[in-house]
């Protein structure tokens, strides 16, 4: 039995106990048991509420006006979500669309896609010209052996990059950072050449927290060319830290932290404590999420009006521009077979979708109407002052989209005033010429579910050693033999048996 298998009869032991477990549903849409309606009209949903109430109609009307479909929507409170979910898979209760609750839901139903109880979509998008736009790397990663089961909702591929106090470096004469070279100079300047122009011995080049993903290594490790989570050595996947540019990494931050140019304790700093470095006036770089600059300009600005801020993204490496990416999407959309039963049912759902992700509704499912709540100025939109509405009609629609910005043109992107958070946004988009993908996203390791976690817990913990100085080269390639005895043999082996079971055009020689 899998594990979802044993949690949905689980859950529906409670549901015959209790039926706490499927309250605040509420089903859209009038004339429920009106016999006469054509079923292949009507669509019904299970959709995740983030918000605090369930959402007027306004925008569910609009959309049905546009589409002539009429929508059945289970609103249920992102709480209460995969009880919800599991109760309705236990019971044959599902809707024709499946919102999944995160992206790390669809690895929990992987056995039940296999197991049939899903539609295959994969050979029906190239039919739909707004479908079909979807980003072929993003499907990749939603992908089960190979074969397409869900549409998805994006999000950025790759958001990371450089966050630079560029008053600092316009004071000590240095260009924003193009080179690993550049990066090290505007640490060592920020560090020793009293950039603040304060006469003390005060500040520190970066500021970095206990993450190896989402705080400064793991995207200065893909400025030296690391594979992401895993690569191709001799035919064979690899995890990321037996390549040579891991080491390269690691011996970069070495250097960091020996020369002072790091905060000292960065393997036990949280990321309040890292981001109350910079906004301080303590550090002059922060690299992660460029979307922070915005926050980090606001507190920072409180601090000392006169600070300025910049960011970078392309800083070239031994081999050229590279970015790690992230699997691009935060859910994902599945159509159940026990709702929907045919073929041309499946079609017609194809189609509400297709509609969808064109412009006009999408802008209506994100902006919401028009002089209601945004206007437009200069071709983007501005959203009304008047929160409490957006909440109540807008925002929860938001969540049943499918694509986005990137992959539905003519879509309105938002007025943004501030000039350091419109150029981090559109670096965020530049980002995605060259990244650096994962190729296990698609794949499946049972004994990495399993052990992955806590094995990746020891080489994070001997990655953090080695940039302290606490082991050496060999101390850490005896760490990566351990990993290798104590079950990583075995989860590589998996992987490999994994992508050479995998077939369909998911996955190209480009992963590789």
């Amino acid at each position: 039995m899998t594990r979802l298998s044993s949690y949905v009869m689980l859950m529906l032991a409670i549901l015959l106990v209790s039926a706490a477990c499927i309250t605040m549903a509420r089903s859209s849409g009038a004339d429920g048991g009106n016999a006469s309606f054509d079923r292949r009209t009507r669509i019904s949903m299970m959709a995740n509420l983030h918000t605090t109430e369930i959402p007027s109609d306004r925008i569910e009307k609009e959309i049905e006006e546009k589409t002539g479909i009429q929508l059945d929507i289970q609103w249920v409170p992102d709480g209460s979500y995969d009880e919800k979910v599991f109760a309705a898979l236990a019971t044959g209760t599902l809707p024709q669309v499946l919102y999944l609750k995160n992206a790390a839901s669809l690895s929990y139903f992987r056995d039940e896609i296999r197991s049939g109880l899903f539609w295959e979509i994969g050979p029906y998008l190239d039919g739909y010209p707004n479908l079909k736009r979807l980003k072929p790397e993003v499907l990749r990663n939603t992908a089960i052996d190979g074969k397409l089961y869900s549409l998805y909702q994006e999000r950025a591929l790759a958001r990371s990059g450089i966050i630079y106090r560029k008053d600092w470096a316009d004071r000590l004469g240095l260009p924003a950072p193009e080179t690993l070279d550049d990066l090290y100079e505007m640490l060592k300047g920020f560090t020793y050449d009293d950039p603040d122009n304060n006469g003390i011995d005060d500040t520190i080049g970066l500021t970095d927290r206990n993450d190896l993903i989402y705080g400064a290594f793991k995207t200065i490790s893909s400025y030296y060319g690391t594979p992401n989570h895993w690569g191709w050595h001799n035919d064979s996947l690899q995890p990321e830290f037996v390549f040579p540019q891991y080491m390269e990494t690691m011996k970069f931050f070495k250097k960091l932290h020996s020369e002072g140019l790091v905060n000292e304790d960065f393997p036990i700093t949280s990321k309040t404590d890292q981001q109350e470095l910079f906004i301080t006036g303590k550090a002059g770089v922060y690299i992660g999420a460029m979307g922070d600059v915005l926050s980090l300009q606001s507190r920072l600005l409180a601090n000392d009006p006169e600070a300025v801020l910049d960011v970078q993204n392309r800083v070239r490496g031994p081999e050229g521009y590279g970015i790690w990416a992230s699997q691009g999407y935060g859910t994902v959309i599945l159509f159940p077979k026990s709702a929907i039963a045919t073929e041309e049912e499946l079609k017609n759902v194809l189609s509400f979708y297709d509609s969808l992700m064109s412009p006009e509704l999408a802008n209506l499912m994100y902006w919401g109407i028009e002089g209601t709540h945004y206007t437009v100025q200069d071709g983007k939109a501005v959203a009304v002052d008047a929160f409490e509405l957006r909440e109540k009609d807008v925002k929860p629609y938001q969540a049943l989209m499918a694509g986005s910005f990137s992959t539905i043109p003519g879509m309105l992107e938002p007025v943004n005033t501030n000039e350091v958070k419109a150029k981090a946004e559109r670096l965020i988009y530049d980002n995605e010429s060259f990244l650096i993908n994962d190729p296990t996203a698609p794949l499946e390791s049972p004994l990495y579910n399993e052990i992955g976690v806590r094995l990746n817990e020891r080489m994070r913990d001997a990655t953090y050693q080695f940039m302290l100085g606490m082991i050496d080269e060999k101390g850490f390639e005896a760490e990566i033999d351990r990993w290798l005895e104590e079950g990583g043999s075995q989860i590589i082996e998996e992987y490999q048996t994994s992508y050479r079971s995998t077939v369909g055009p998911y996955l190209h020689e480009e992963y590789r």
